[in-house]
């Protein structure tokens, strides 16, 4: 196991308009990133705990982008904590699947130029993803959380988190709105990225959400 360290350095109270989480703030021994932790309700009592690893995503989160289904997975796992009145939302720094918020943008240049997001990133010079969950693991141990349910449609990160001792025993599915904009990026991510979704073309056209049952999860 990785010997990576996360320190938590500050947090406080968050009212939401999901309800009252608690953010905390974490340095690392890895990079210059803060990386964050937003928490409801006593974790301690309820495991498995409802979890999402969520990679920072600037115009999808803050500025409520349609290129991706980014925001609308981060306020989805909000609410689905605030359901369960208690979670996890670990908010990792890696904006653009790791390559940062500049050559995002360049890579959503070379997308409206006809390349999808994975090529984009390669052209660019960096691999499809370059995310790490290391210190995400890490981030879980300091809050004393082993066993999880995780929200997530990403089959990488499942197998990241448990080779770090993670033990996942449910995936939540968090299925996107699919629309004009942002059908391509969803479809590559199923077709070049092996993410578990039911999108499909001819469902992508109408803007709406698919309706098929989600695949079957280990």
């Amino acid at each position: 196991m990785a010997t990576n360290k996360v320190i938590r350095t500050s947090s406080a109270r968050i009212p939401t308009v999901y309800g009252d989480f608690q953010l905390c703030y974490y340095t690392n021994s890895e990079d210059d990133k803060a990386h964050l932790a937003f928490f409801m309700g006593d974790i301690s009592q309820c495991e498995p705990v409802l979890v999402r690893v969520h990679s920072e995503c600037f115009t999808g989160d803050v500025l409520g982008s349609q290129r991706c289904d980014c925001g609308e997975q981060l306020n989805n796992a909000l609410q689905k904590i605030a359901e369960d009145g208690c979670g996890v939302l670990v908010y990792m720094r890696q904006e653009g699947r790791g390559i940062g918020l500049l050559k995002k943008i360049e890579a959503y240049n070379l997308q409206d130029a006809g390349h999808d997001t994975v090529d984009a990133n390669l052209m660019l010079g960096h691999l499809a993803d370059e995310r790490d969950y290391t210190l995400a693991a890490r981030i879980l141990d300091d809050l004393g959380v082993n066993t999880i349910r995780l929200m997530t449609n990403n089959p990488t990160k499942i197998d990241a988190l448990e080779k770090e001792g993670i033990n996942i025993v449910e995936r939540v599915q968090l299925e996107p709105t699919v629309t004009s904009e942002n059908e391509r990026y969803l479809l590559t991510k199923v077709e070049r990225m092996n993410h578990i979704l039911s999108v499909q073309p001819s469902q992508a056209k109408t803007g709406k959400k698919n309706q098929h049952e989600p695949q079957p999860t280990d």
